[in-house]
């Protein structure tokens, strides 16, 4: 339907419903009738944890600002601090022939010669092939002691030979147990802080209390895992190659802010269309872009009780060195910040903008929740599971699947029985949705 003028409210109540907007255009999908089922993404932002790989797109972004690094982590896991001893005790380093010493080439005794001839006997071999090998281990013998007197001459012949090792065994127990690099660095950070408090603070009984107080805080703050403010914040040096601002606009061409950045805004909306949906230039000209992301039926509000910049559209602008490389396209609600659109430069595509802004637009959200209570969701549109390019949706994996009610799993299980994919069983496309930013979903 068309909605030339809305409250806002008015759309959280729909949007709560399973209607979204296109411009002016709200509409909601008929579940048991479309190909592809669409549900609505609904994160709880209070209570969103960054995972590994959301870290790792925010260190992406650090790194790029600060540093202009562009280049991509070559190792996933934690170094592990064992690795580099088990490589240097290993046994069985090859060392050739001119770098073994007399010494270790001991002779071979009466026990040598007969494991080796039970052994042969054993496949049936003859005695005189016994002897030949015999001979050979003999030989081999002599050249290494040549070897040994001659160290400079490099030996022409055979390998250097080395004991096999013993199965059974097992781990070294004299060696101490493989340990993350992050984990020590943690234990040596603690031990640093607490012999620093030991030169400051000398043996009163008030003094130790409040050493170990500090102490448990600095174990508290260290185990606790970092949120997105933690990498967004973060004060950058001086000489930083590049700076990024993130704006936020009222979608109104009588803000001045929007206003001038129409034509730049409208120029990337178009090469983002062509270069990634291979859009035309006429699918995607200044009419297109205003209709579809510039008009908005919803009225301006700016209560007292509601966060500072007010309710309505909006959009968040991304500015890189003074030039726009992506813009959010979101509506303030009184519950809720829904996100509408994202489009961005294809040339920063490395730094993985789609679920950056996502990430930003979650932090966003908790700032509204400090001024308005109310405010604590973040909608995320509709998640659709065989359309590729909804795919950066899905980039953490909940724990568990919360607030999913008896309505919403029903519909859930009609829509499924009603679509073109049977051979994905409820069980996968519920695993799949699990992977994704929200904590609910809903018809």
């Amino acid at each position: 339907m068309w909605a030339h003028s809305m409250t806002v409210q008015d759309y959280q109540d729909l949007i709560d419903r399973g209607w979204r907007r296109s411009g002016k255009y709200v509409y909601k999908p008929i579940m048991n009738q479309t190909c592809c089922p669409q549900y609505t993404i609904r994160c709880q932002a209070l209570r969103f944890q960054t995972s590994k790989s959301h870290k790792k797109v925010l260190k992406k972004m650090l790194k790029f600002i600060s540093k202009g690094d562009v280049s991509k982590a070559v190792s996933e896991e934690e170094p592990m601090d064992s690795h580099i001893e088990d490589a240097v005790s290993c046994g069985f380093v090859h060392r050739s022939e001119s770098h073994v010493s007399e010494a270790e080439l001991t002779p071979l005794n009466e026990d040598h010669t007969d494991r080796v001839e039970n052994k042969d006997e054993e496949k049936g071999e003859t005695e005189e092939e016994v002897n030949v090998k015999k001979a050979e281990l003999a030989s081999l013998q002599i050249r290494g002691d040549k070897d040994a007197a001659v160290p400079g001459e490099p030996s022409p012949s055979t390998k250097t030979v080395h004991a096999p090792p013993k199965p059974g065994k097992g781990a070294d127990l004299s060696k101490p147990p493989c340990r993350k690099a992050k984990d020590i660095r943690k234990e040596r950070k603690l031990q640093k802080l607490l012999q620093n408090q030991r030169c400051t603070l000398e043996g009163s009984p008030l003094q130790a209390e409040h050493q170990a107080l500090l102490l448990q805080n600095s174990k508290s703050t260290a185990n606790q895992p970092k949120s997105i403010e933690d990498f967004i914040f973060v004060p950058l040096p001086d000489d930083a190659p590049h700076k990024l601002e993130v704006r936020l606009v009222p979608v109104s061409f009588e803000d001045p802010q929007f206003k001038s950045s129409f034509n730049q805004s409208a120029t990337l909306f178009a090469k983002y269309q062509m270069a990634v949906h291979k859009d035309t230039p006429s699918e995607c000209g200044e009419n297109e872009f205003t209709r579809f992301l510039c008009d908005s039926p919803l009225e301006a509000e700016n209560p007292p009780n509601g966060p500072e910049c007010g309710y309505g559209s909006f959009h968040q602008q991304y500015w890189l060195d003074g030039k726009i490389i992506a813009v959010g396209v979101i509506d303030i609600l009184p519950y809720c910040v829904s996100s509408v659109y994202l489009y961005y430069d294809p040339d920063y595509s490395f730094l993985s903008l789609g679920v950056y802004s996502a990430l930003r637009e979650i932090a966003f959200t908790r700032q509204l929740h400090e001024k308005a209570p109310d405010l604590r969701f973040y909608y995320m549109g509709f998640y659709i599971h065989s359309c590729p390019k909804m795919r950066y949706k899905g980039v953490r994996k909940e724990q568990r699947l919360g607030d999913v009610d008896l309505r919403s799993l029903t519909g859930f299980h009609f829509a499924l029985s009603q679509s073109q994919s049977p051979a994905q069983d409820l069980a996968e496309i519920i695993g799949d949705l699990c992977n994704g930013l929200f904590c609910s979903f809903m018809l």
